[in-house]
């Protein structure tokens, strides 16, 4: 079921197999070992670490880039251990991504829990993000081959970079389209693409197989950002574990909102009033998804994410099958059909 259909009132839910089970099927240990580095490194002698290290990882979240990684890995011909050590590095830069994210965006919440930010305040997490970000690279090292290293360093830089960006436009209703991808590429689809790109170095792969695979994390990176920013309209709070119209009441534009704000439709000048607010009251609220719905701009950013999931879909048919490749697949219709 897409997001759109999930705001049609009354439809039932579908009942159809996980395509993110199959996708982990056969990388689940990898994924557990994954899961076993991240709580050993937080393990630490200051106390303030080791608590707040314990709980970002005491419940999982849904670990799409070290499976990225792992799998690419394997769909190389990669056998080894140094796999599942870059995989949980992926996910610690995207740890301190997050926390960082929420002292910007100054969110209560981050997957049904009080954030970082809410819990021990602003000056502590800016530290414990940067500690993150530095404690990544230097474990990088572990691996041993010096473009891995850089290729992380270049990475952090560029997400850096995208979140600076998109502070800049920050409640602009003028940001254009290309930008915003640009933003994106930057902030979301660069890890998805780097996570590819080392699993493709681990396993020798060739130069053009390489840059096969980093453009396959990148356009279901951007997959994933556009059905995050269009799940802020259109997805469950209790789903979610976080409060829907978020985006919005911080001042984000979006795809389905830029496409809306078009200065040739018909209600741009009546919504860029509503964005330009921000905070909206729930009547407001609730006129700003009625417009998107009714001026096709939920479903522009559906298409947009769509056609970049059908480009990786169609790069990965430069490679043989294996169940690597399905498992690649599957999880390329997974973000599609995500929910949150």
């Amino acid at each position: 079921m897409t997001p759109l259909e999930r705001t049609t009132p009354g439809r039932a839910p579908e009942q159809a197999a996980s395509p993110i089970e199959a996708a982990f099927g056969g990388i689940r240990a990898g994924l557990d070992q994954v899961d076993r580095n991240l709580k050993a490194w937080t393990e630490s002698p200051n106390p303030l670490i080791q608590e707040v290290g314990r709980y970002l990882f005491r419940e999982k979240g849904k670990r799409l880039r070290p499976a990225l990684l792992l799998l690419c890995s394997k769909l190389s011909g990669y056998s080894g251990p140094e796999d599942t050590l870059l995989a949980a590095v992926v996910e610690l830069i995207h740890t301190a991504s997050l926390v960082h994210d929420d002292i910007i965006d100054n969110a209560p919440t981050r997957r049904g829990r009080e954030s970082v930010h809410a819990r021990w305040g602003p000056n502590i997490t800016v530290l414990l993000g940067d500690y993150l970000y530095i404690k990544s690279i230097g474990l990088s090292l572990r691996a041993g081959d010096g473009r891995i290293v850089q290729i992380l360093a270049d990475l952090s830089a560029r997400m850096i970079e995208g979140e600076l960006l998109e502070y800049f436009y920050s409640g602009n209703p003028a940001l254009t389209e290309p930008q915003y991808l640009d933003i994106i590429d930057m902030k979301t689809a660069s890890l998805f693409a780097a996570a590819c790109q080392i699993g493709a170095v681990l396993g020798g792969a060739s130069a053009e197989e390489e840059f096969l695979l980093k453009d396959v994390g990148r356009n279901l990176g951007m997959a994933f950002q556009i059905i995050d920013d269009l799940l802020d309209f259109t997805g469950d709070a209790r789903t979610m574990g976080k409060p829907v119209l978020l985006d919005l009441a911080e001042g984000r534009i979006t795809l389905p909102l830029i496409h809306a704000l078009d200065p040739d439709g018909r209600d741009a000048g009546r919504l860029a009033g509503l964005v330009r607010g921000r905070n909206p009251d729930v009547v407001a609220a609730r006129e700003v998804v009625n417009l998107l719905k009714e001026g096709g701009s939920l479903d522009y950013a559906y298409d947009r994410a769509r056609e970049h999931s059908d480009k990786a879909q169609s790069l990965l048919g430069f490679f043989p099958g294996s169940p690597s490749r399905e498992a690649l697949r599957a999880l390329s219709r997974f973000i599609l059909e995500r929910e949150k």
